[in-house]
């Protein structure tokens, strides 16, 4: 099958990998940003068969780890209130909050529904008149185009019982923040393929410069990844430090322009609190003033709400690149994907939740 058969190639994979070998000479750390790719390395077993001197490890990359634990408790405040139809992607529906999660307000009479879109949502809104419809409009840009849309087309029907709340997330302004850190250990970029279709990888190339970092936009199959690895490595080793783009198949320089412009009419750049990791300025998407009649968070006000992490989750280092999910004290014991005491581990795409699902343990 075109653009999936030739990026499993094994023979081409063996070959990728010799040449990773072959001009490795020095430790490097690199860090992919997707959980999905978090997890075609593990299931895979990509990072066993690089050399001992490259470690990869896991970054923000997974929309539903870094949602702040305050959205995830307003997102069950709003869902408990009676007039309320609230929906929600499935990933999001076992995310734990402070107490509970939607599933368990679903169990106790509210009115959670998954939805596959959100102009699905919309749709409810339009069916339901006499009640009010809340979509959780959570994830990094990849989403931030649909929800945008949602909105958009709900302003043009006049469908005022419909609203969001959005907690979208931007990944160039986390880049920095992990590469400025004193604890950082990251020096190169695997970038998040998808982001990158919609945004382009402009925004990338003063990272690379500024902190002297490769970063090379990659998929999601073994060879896009072992390319991408490849492609780091050769530039590390040169003392070179630019983007490149991998998933040329997908990706364009100046991104998806229509989705981008959709996005700007309807959002507005932000502070942000990241799950694990703490506020990052401009990080973040919020509804634009115009829009205001569609902002959950205003309409319901649970702007108030205040959280606090279990103490026992170490999710903010795993998502920083500081430690690995098998460092935790809790991992598999206290914190499993059934009783999970973070996004990490509930999380789909969460790097717990690999390590967990592949029974990996991993190196520390």
């Amino acid at each position: 099958m075109k653009y999936i058969d030739e990026y499993r190639d094994p023979v081409l994979a063996k070959a990728i990998l010799a040449d990773i070998h072959r001009i490795t000479t020095r430790p490097w750390v690199i860090m992919e940003i997707c959980g999905g790719q978090t997890h075609a390395i593990i299931r895979n077993g990509i990072d066993q068969v690089l050399p001992e001197q490259i470690e990869l490890v896991h970054g923000p990359g997974c929309p539903v780890c870094v949602t702040p634990l305050e959205t995830i408790d307003r997102a069950l405040a709003i869902a408990a209130r009676p007039e309320v139809i609230f929906c929600s992607f499935g990933d999001m529906l076992r995310v734990p909050g402070s107490s509970m999660d939607l599933f368990m307000v679903k169990s106790q009479g509210g009115d959670v529904r998954m939805v596959y879109s959100p102009l699905e949502a919309v749709k409810i809104a339009r069916e339901n008149p006499d009640r009010e419809v809340v979509f959780l409009a959570v994830g990094f840009e990849t989403t931030a185009p649909g929800n945008a849309m949602a909105i958009h087309q709900a302003a043009l029907e006049q469908l005022t019982n419909f609203s969001v709340l959005a907690s979208h997330v931007l990944v160039p302004p986390a880049m920095r923040t992990l590469l400025a850190s004193p604890n950082n250990r990251v020096q190169g970029y695997l970038a998040a393929g998808h982001v990158c279709a919609i945004m382009g990888w402009a925004e990338y190339e003063p990272i690379a410069e500024e902190f002297q970092v490769p970063i090379v936009v990659t998929g999601f199959e073994s060879i896009d990844i072992l390319a991408s690895i490849l492609e780091v490595v050769r530039q590390l080793e040169e003392g070179r430090y630019s983007v490149e783009n991998q998933y040329a198949r997908v990706v364009e320089r100046q991104g998806n322009l229509p989705a981008r412009n959709m996005v700007q009419s309807v959002f507005v750049v932000t502070d942000r609190k990241w799950r694990g990791i703490g506020e990052i300025p401009a990080s973040g998407l919020k509804i634009r003033n115009a829009y205001s009649d569609f902002d959950a968070e205003k309409k319901f006000r649970v702007d108030t709400i205040i959280t606090q992490e279990s103490p026992l989750c170490i999710s903010g280092e795993v998502l920083q690149g500081i430690k690995k999910p098998s460092s935790c004290p809790a991992f598999g014991r206290e914190c499993t994907p059934e009783h999970p005491l973070g996004a990490t581990m509930v999380s789909s795409e969460g790097a717990c939740a690999a390590y967990y699902k592949y029974n990996y343990r991993g190196t520390d």
